[in-house]
């Protein structure tokens, strides 16, 4: 439950959250710093155990300025954008834009990318797979953010490694699936 995450620690990776849905009524708050804390924990995941390609350099400019933008919609709004980019006239839970910019200036903040995630998706997943919404949107968000980070899941060895990164971030912090 996210409840068990550390309080106090220094978190230089950031979230910048929108909600656009009125399905769930949210604290703006309380999920920034939810995502805050998730993001902190991929970044230490990733600079543990870097990846082929991501440079420990690049990882460690990320973990001081590295923004995600994370915004929550309705089923109607991620199907425009599933339509949109990917063809697929389709509700989904979760979609990642990488920014694919260059680093901004020093001191600047870096904008990683955009997880945009259907709260409605979740909770019909949350039900499914019998856990807390709360555990799928924090899910949602990991995987979101790795996407956005590079990773894919289109072969079984990327699956492994993306997937296993999930469940130690997750983990981490004390979100499980009986949450």
């Amino acid at each position: 439950m996210v409840s068990h995450l550390q309080k106090g620690a220094k978190v230089p990776i950031s979230v910048s959250f929108t909600n656009q849905q009125k399905y769930l009524k949210v604290s703006k708050k309380e999920w920034k710093a939810k995502f805050d804390k998730l993001a902190a924990a991929i970044i230490r995941n990733l600079q543990e155990e870097p990846p082929p390609h991501l440079k420990k350099k690049w990882l460690a400019k990320v973990a001081e300025r590295g923004v995600f933008n994370v915004v929550f919609v309705t089923n109607d709004e991620i199907q425009d954008l599933n339509r949109q980019w990917r063809n697929k006239d389709a509700p989904t839970d979760v979609l990642s834009f990488p920014m694919d910019a260059d680093e901004p200036p020093p001191g600047e903040p870096w904008e990683l990318g955009d997880v945009i995630v259907s709260v409605e998706r979740a909770d019909e997943q949350a039900e499914d797979y019998g856990h807390s919404l709360e555990r799928e949107l924090c899910f949602l968000f990991v995987h979101g953010a790795l996407h956005v980070l590079g990773f894919d899941h289109e072969t079984k060895k990327e699956e492994k490694e993306m997937f296993g990164r999930q469940k130690v971030v997750l983990d981490s912090l004390g979100i499980s699936r009986d949450k």
